[in-house]
């Protein structure tokens, strides 16, 4: 039942599934764990549609041998000891988490790389915007990115972005032509969406369901990457979960066991060892793997490990635009606010940016089919209803301004010490709370927020009172140059371990606030270099 290749990849989302393809290319005996099954694209978009509760979980369900945690249940699957309800979620299939992400593809700022230095505030990475630049460009090759190479996101470009931009909304160009002459500028968001025929996969079609599922692949999910490494030798076990960490005498890790839904299990043996398992289910694995030769758990000398957990937290706002402005089609966004993420100001409070939905109401109120019910209750029917229903839906406008988040110690994921999954394992107990400064960012989001509503002339102007998840889950494992304080080094190999890297968006120092994901997989393509070298150093 063991399993032998040169490098053991744990996790098939897009850190684990880059890092596999780019190893595999080069002639290396790549093995990948994933604790999911392959989605079947057709049936999980019926199930989408069929689904009386529409979440980003929807069409994909948890199984008892892969259980993930569902955004309309914040306590299924995580153990909560609060003050505050830690609210993004992951999946458990091949492809990852990328099977519901939106596609955003924002870089960092550069300035993102040195908050501390520059602000006073969290921590510096190791590593600085201009080491990671090349491999970005990469990224953005990789993923198929869609976007205006000469539009200043504040991140210097060596190159353009491989297609045109999705194009922006009848949405987009109302509140562009509202903020004119303001200090706000809207922006066509990078994401990796085709715009065009690409790599054989079709352009965008415009269905709208873009969080949970793309109807054609336009949207890119790990599987692309996946596929293309099995097409090179990578073997991918799938519903395979990796249990625990073996540490051998010489601190190296010697094996990971693994076990299936049929009750067998057996371990996987390697040179080199790539959990890319996300920043959840990283340090639970690391955490349940204490032995006598790493009685804290795997990696985790500092007692870093779990620590840090971020998001970036959202401040969902909504409104009746004054005109109409057509949502509910085309991608769920195709602009952002993207000059409010960086300042003097961050000294004080939370950078953000803003997402303008192209979904109107449907995430704060499940509109327009709660709409519907609404006018129906009032007593509306037949063409009545059809007229208002058109008028109120036509006008809904939504803004969500996402945070950046500092790294807190006391934010963390530990082993529950009372429920397990039926392997055995600890399920993730999460403490979390949003500080003063991402509540002052928020607050300040919601000003933003009246200003722009009150520019587009909007009425029944809503805050949400809760701030939401943005599904980014970030730190718990991060890098940094000291051993004592962090979990990896500037190239995500454990201070600890030399033959375990880790991957993902756990290594993040901080939060930033651009979408992950690119920052994920240019992180993955500088780490397979690396990766490589150990690898030919160990032969």
């Amino acid at each position: 039942m063991d399993i032998q290749a040169d490098v053991i990849v744990v996790g098939s989302g897009v850190a684990g599934a880059l890092l596999a393809d780019r190893l595999a290319g080069a002639g290396i005996d790549v093995a990948m764990l994933e604790a999911g099954r392959r989605v079947d694209r057709s049936a999980a978009l019926l199930r989408f549609h069929e689904a009386l509760i529409k979440t980003p979980e929807s069409p994909y369900p948890p199984t008892p041998a892969a259980d993930f945690p569902l955004s309309h249940d914040p306590d299924h699957w995580y153990r909560q000891s609060g003050p505050d309800t830690f609210k993004s979620t992951y999946l458990k299939v091949v492809g990852g988490t990328t099977w519901h992400w939106l596609g955003t593809c924002l870089r960092h700022l550069p300035s993102d790389f040195r908050l501390r230095s520059r602000y006073g505030q969290g921590v510096d990475w190791p590593v600085q915007y201009g080491e990671l630049e090349p491999f970005y460009q990469q990224a953005e090759a990789e993923l198929g990115v869609a976007g205006d190479s000469g539009e200043d996101l504040g991140s210097p470009r060596s190159g353009g972005f491989p297609m045109p931009a999705i194009s922006q909304t009848w949405l987009d160009r109302v509140i562009t032509r509202a903020l004119e002459g303001t200090d706000y500028r809207v922006r066509a968001t990078p994401q990796a969406r085709n715009s065009v025929v690409h790599e054989g996969r079709p352009p965008c079609c415009g269905s709208a369901s873009c969080i949970p599922i793309c109807p054609v692949q336009a949207k890119y999910d790990a599987t692309v990457h996946v596929d293309r490494a099995q097409r090179k030798g990578l073997a991918l076990y799938e519903e395979t979960t990796a249990t625990f960490v073996e540490v051998g005498p010489n601190r190296e890790v010697s094996a990971i066991r693994y076990k299936r839904p049929d009750g067998s299990g057996g371990r996987v043996r390697g040179r080199v060892f790539a959990i890319a398992a996300h920043a959840i289910e990283t340090p639970r694995l690391l955490l349940n793997s204490r032995s006598e030769a790493v009685p804290d758990g795997v990696a985790n000398s500092s007692g870093q490990v779990g620590r840090n957990l971020m998001d970036h937290p959202v401040q969902l706002s909504w409104a009746l635009s004054a005109e109409p402005v057509w949502p509910y089609r085309g991608p769920i966004s195709t602009s952002g606010i993207e000059n409010l993420r960086d300042g003097p100001f961050r000294s004080d409070r939370a950078a953000f940016r803003i997402h303008i939905g192209n979904d109107g109401w449907s995430w704060p109120t499940g509109a327009p089919i709660s709409l519907a019910g609404d006018l129906v209750s009032q007593g509306l029917r037949g063409q009545a209803l059809r007229r208002e229903l058109r008028e109120q839906a036509s006008r809904h406008v939504q803004l969500a301004a996402l945070m950046e988040q500092l790294p807190d110690p006391a934010n963390r994921v530990l082993p529950d010490p009372h429920a397990r999954d039926p392997y055995g394992v600890p399920l993730p107990q999460i403490r979390y709370r949003v500080d003063d400064y991402c509540a002052r960012g928020l607050a300040a989001a919601r000003q933003v927020h009246d200003d722009i509503f009150s520019r587009l002339n909007a009425t029944q102007v809503q805050h949400h009172r809760e701030f939401q998840g943005a599904g980014h889950i970030i730190g718990t494992c991060r890098m940094g140059d000291d051993p004592g304080s962090s979990v990896v080094d500037r190239h995500c190999r454990s201070h600890d371990h030399p033959n375990l890297f880790l991957l993902g968006s756990g290594v993040f120092p901080t939060s930033a606030t651009a979408n992950p994901t690119l920052t994920i997989a240019a992180l993955s393509l500088r780490l397979a270099a690396e990766i490589q070298r150990t690898v030919c150093e160990s032969c």
